[in-house]
């Protein structure tokens, strides 16, 4: 039954995009890819959202809001499946995510990853991609954007732990701005090991932020080990 509701969702969410992409598409060819791209792009994704509680079962759930910074801030989470790229849209309005250009391939996430204000970046590059990365990260944190990072560079699975990619030192240490570690356990119901999607409870865990100025390698450590620690007690 389980894996007949993660079909009926595949098939809701064809549709649902079949049916949001003209206003996306109309929005991108007025040129207007700032406020109204992003909030068309958020009920998309709330869409999908409302799609897995309805159909597969799969909710989720804050803890720690309370936590979040009141000024715009580098927020990292570990990443274990598409879920979180998607969710990220409607837990913090008006973030900025950091993403691969690989992503872009991915059927529909890609083509609004593509279509939206995100900070894409092209990993090939070497410097030049972490020089992008950091300059659009400080454009997004002076016009009041949070931004977004996934520091372990792809998806992991549930039973590896936590390592980030040096990538998010060098963005700590230029952005001067707090970071809120943010610990997600998708990976337990859609993930690439799983058939299908299963019904259940996602747990967003917002976790005690770091605030900037730290030795970049303490920052990551300390952050790894929130993470980590948090994942573990999910």
């Amino acid at each position: 039954m389980q894996l007949i509701r993660s079909k009926l969702f595949d098939a809701y969410l064809v549709v649902w995009t079949a049916l949001f992409a003209p206003a996306m598409l109309v929005l991108w060819l007025a040129r207007k890819p700032g406020r109204p791209m992003r909030w068309a792009t958020r009920v998309w994704s709330r869409g999908i959202l409302l799609g897995l509680q309805h159909i597969v079962g799969l909710r989720y759930v804050e803890r720690g809001r309370e936590l979040r910074p009141d000024k715009p801030c580098l927020i990292v989470a570990n990443h274990q499946s598409e879920w979180e790229t998607i969710a990220f849209l409607v837990l913090v309005p008006n973030v900025a995510i950091v993403a691969k250009q690989e992503l872009l391939a991915v059927p529909i996430v890609g083509w609004f990853l593509r279509h939206s204000p995100m900070i894409l970046i092209d990993r090939e590059r070497g410097s030049n991609a972490i020089r992008v990365m950091l300059e659009e990260s400080r454009a997004a944190l002076a016009a009041g954007r949070s931004v977004l990072i996934f520091p372990e560079g792809e998806r992991r699975g549930t039973d590896v732990a936590v390592e980030f990619k040096r990538g998010i030192e060098i963005l700590y240490s230029k952005l001067d701005a707090p970071v809120l570690p943010v610990a997600v356990n998708s990976g337990h119901f859609w993930g690439a090991g799983l058939p299908y999607k299963r019904a259940g409870t996602i747990t967003v865990a917002y976790l005690d932020p770091i605030p900037p100025g730290l030795p970049s390698r303490d920052f990551a450590r300390r952050a790894e080990g929130q993470l980590q620690a948090a994942l573990a007690s999910a």
